[in-house]
């Protein structure tokens, strides 16, 4: 049985926005006059843009300089969906800006909330973090390092498939889908990413030649006169990525971050760099880091110990591996964001099918789906569970033989419908938006993973005799 926080506390909200609502066009994104027409019923993407802070879009840069010692209440746990909120009440109550003001909920003295379940130990040293919303927890370290295989007869199957002279890349898949065993990732996630080829004798002329390359970008793009807009909303986002881990707080792991991100988004114009594109290299980057510090402790682990050759292989590889991956769904981050906002018409076609009384209770209390689902599908669920389930979670997305992406679709009816029984239990929008956008993954595991992907496997099949009603709700509403 899934033990269950306290219930929310739904009066405890701050009065002032922690999330900040961006005001300028996103750098690095083709410009283009809005039209006034809806794209999506209920609340259009431009609506939701300009009234949602989203779990990204953090505040001001004072806010990560010194965050170990900021005091932060529990509230500040609930203010992701303050804005939704208070847009929700404007849009149902049809008051001014200074009714909007009366109607603010009071917050109780910062000193007098009760702190100690949303404190977290500083990884290394004395002192708390408390956690932001939205944003990546401290890993515990026991779930990054490298343990015993709990099916020492799987690893060895890995290490003969990859061993074969021609890799059977279905096999591969299939052996993958339920979880790679940390010794064989790092390689099963190159071959199954497409990075590296089948044939054994071919494997390491291709990795020197695609490092080889990269380096070449590197001077071609960023070490040369860079794009400042893109570049420079790169360079604010990193530092605010996972500001609870000490591992991404290291310069030398945001600069390999930034080199990776803006050369990506100079090379697809298309989209150029979204913000949520970040959380996506961190899977990778952890993978090939553990690859090459086997058996040791990631969360602090200091990156510069590492040979120059060794962080450059980090680097490259995880910049291929993430084009790789985004190669299918890069229309996710071309202007508006069309191909998200068709996965969440989809979605929320799929829970009307599969669970309408739940739908009802969403509609009914004024929720729409992209409210909440824009970021399981714009970050893949990364900013939803710890990093070490994402990780497990993407051996099965990188093992889907028809890509990820429709997949992925099932997994976030499988996650929305894993707090059904929560979600039934609250009887107003705010209380609605405040376990979904704060659904309590914090203590998951990769059982919890394998049960999300088995239910999301199920749901796929069920509709594999219907795959049209895919099609048809993602335009019912464009």
């Amino acid at each position: 049985m899934e033990s269950y926080p306290p219930e929310h506390d739904k009066n405890s909200l701050l009065s002032e926005p922690f999330w900040r609502t961006p005001q300028r066009a996103l750098p690095g994104r083709p410009h283009q006059s809005i039209q006034p027409n809806k794209v999506m019923s209920g609340s259009s993407y431009q609506q939701f843009q300009a009234s949602v802070n989203d779990a990204w879009d953090l505040g001001d840069d004072e806010i990560i300089s010194g965050i170990a010692d900021t005091k932060i209440s529990k509230a500040i746990s609930h203010t992701v969906a303050l804005n939704v909120i208070n847009s929700h009440r404007n849009s149902t109550r049809n008051v001014n800006k200074d009714d909007v003001k009366d109607v603010s909920i009071n917050v109780k003295p910062q000193e007098e909330v009760e702190e100690k379940k949303f404190e977290f130990k500083k990884p290394g040293g004395s002192g708390s973090f408390r956690h932001y919303p939205g944003r990546p927890r401290p890993v515990r370290p026991s779930t990054l390092i490298p343990t015993q295989e709990s099916s020492e007869s799987k690893l060895e199957r890995f290490q003969q498939l990859l061993n074969y002279p021609v890799l059977d890349l279905d096999e591969l898949k299939q052996l993958s889908w339920s979880g790679i065993p940390i010794k064989a990732r790092a390689v099963a996630w190159r071959l199954l990413a497409g990075y590296l080829p089948a044939n054994t004798e071919r494997r390491t002329e291709t990795l020197e030649r695609k490092r080889a390359d990269y380096k070449h970008l590197v001077r071609q793009y960023y070490d040369a006169e860079r794009e400042e807009d893109t570049y420079r909303q790169i360079h604010i986002d990193i530092p605010r990525m996972s500001p609870l881990v000490a591992l991404f707080q290291q310069i030398t792991v945001q600069v390999i971050f930034e080199r990776i991100l803006y050369i990506w988004a100079i090379r697809h114009p298309a989209s150029g760099y979204v913000q949520g594109i970040n959380d996506l290299v961190t899977p990778f980057f952890m993978v090939f880091l553990q690859e090459a510090a086997p058996d040791k402790e990631l969360d602090n682990f200091p990156l510069d110990s590492l040979t120059e050759d060794q962080r450059d292989i980090i680097e490259a590889d995880s910049f291929w591996c993430l084009s790789k991956f985004l190669d299918s769904i890069q229309d996710n981050y071309i202007f508006a964001q069309l191909g998200i906002q068709y996965k969440v018409n989809q979605l929320k076609e799929l829970i009307r099918r599969i669970d309408l009384p739940l739908h009802e209770h969403l509609q009914s209390h004024g929720v729409d789906y992209l409210q909440f689902s824009f970021r399981w599908m714009n970050n893949l669920l990364t900013r939803e569970i710890p990093l070490p389930c994402t990780i497990r979670l993407w051996d099965t997305y990188l093992a889907e033989s028809d890509g990820f992406a429709i997949f992925q679709l099932y997994v976030c009816a499988a996650f929305l419908l894993h707090w059904r029984k929560r979600l039934m239990q609250e009887r107003d929008f705010q209380g609605l938006m405040i376990l979904l956008q704060n659904v309590p993954t914090q203590n998951w595991t990769d059982s919890n993973i394998s049960m999300l992907v088995a239910e999301a496997y199920r749901l796929k099949f069920a509709f594999a005799d219907a795959p049209n009603h895919l099609h048809n709700a993602g335009k019912s509403d464009r």
